[in-house]
């Protein structure tokens, strides 16, 4: 499926008139780099003292190595016997695995779509960053397997999409680390810690404190991430006049109860 790469939102320019606005670009994600550097020559120097420690003493003799024995059936179940798999209601990750799409939120009555609205390609997706080419590196190394997005337009210049970006399996849980780091991001840029996301472990959502710049209308920031098993939530909102705090919520809420 080859759906349609959406143009990329562009930001404000010299030319720009005074009566459009503009919907900022997604920021481009934290350098991860430098941290997992730090991070290796710390446990490399750890290791070291630990080593110098260890060898100035004298040996302890380790405990046995046994365990009591493990017991298994002498031969499988008879037919209808087993455990019964989980309904669809208990199996929280039986829903991520059909069609993505079905899973967004719905547009409002009286919205217009205006973007995207189902499947998304990846290139097209981190092409709304101001760093395509680390956006990209970063979701291929988190296993990025699909994106589904929807994107409305209300009122006079409010905007509004929804990410729901699913990730493969692996060692680490790509949408947990996904919405980690934007949130982290999202803190440094909005000058906030955000609020926490009802119904999730680590959801939160942010309203940014107004951007004006001479010659150029208002615009107001929202947005919100959240993590349900491989899927992570991203919702942008963007408008000229003030976002109610119940706006972003409600809205990350209601997508939150679909997955």
């Amino acid at each position: 499926m080859n759906p349609a790469e959406p143009a990329a939102p562009e930001t404000p320019t010299d030319t720009t008139p005074t009566d459009t606005v503009t919907r900022p670009r997604r920021r481009g994600l934290r350098t991860v780099g430098l941290i997992a550097v730090a991070a290796v020559l710390g446990l490399v120097g750890g290791t070291a003292v630990g080593y110098r420690i260890q060898a100035d003493r004298e040996p302890t003799p380790l405990p046995a190595l046994n365990q009591a024995g493990l017991a298994y059936p002498a031969k499988p179940l008879p037919k209808g016997e087993g455990p019964e798999p989980l309904s669809a209601k208990e199996d929280l990750q039986s829903k991520a695995q059909g069609d993505l799409r079905k899973l967004l939120v719905p547009r409002p009555a009286e919205a217009k779509a205006d973007g995207e609205d189902g499947w998304v390609s990846l290139s097209a997706y981190v092409s709304d960053y101001t760093s395509p080419n680390h956006a990209l590196q970063f979701q291929l190394r988190q296993g990025i397997r699909r994106i589904a997005s929807r994107s409305w337009r209300s009122g006079e210049h409010r905007t509004v999409t929804v990410d729901l970006i699913q990730y493969r399996p692996g060692e680490q849980i790509g949408a947990l680390e996904f919405v980690e780091d934007q949130v982290s991001y999202t803190e440094d840029e909005s000058g906030t810690a955000g609020e926490e996301l009802k119904g999730s472990g680590n959801g939160r959502y942010f309203v940014y404190p107004v951007h004006r710049e001479a010659g150029y209308l208002d615009i107001y920031e929202a947005r919100a991430f959240a993590q349900r098993g491989d899927v992570a939530i991203e919702i942008l909102m963007f408008d000229t006049r003030k976002i109610a705090e119940k706006d972003i919520r409600s809205l990350a809420e209601k997508q939150l109860e679909r997955l």
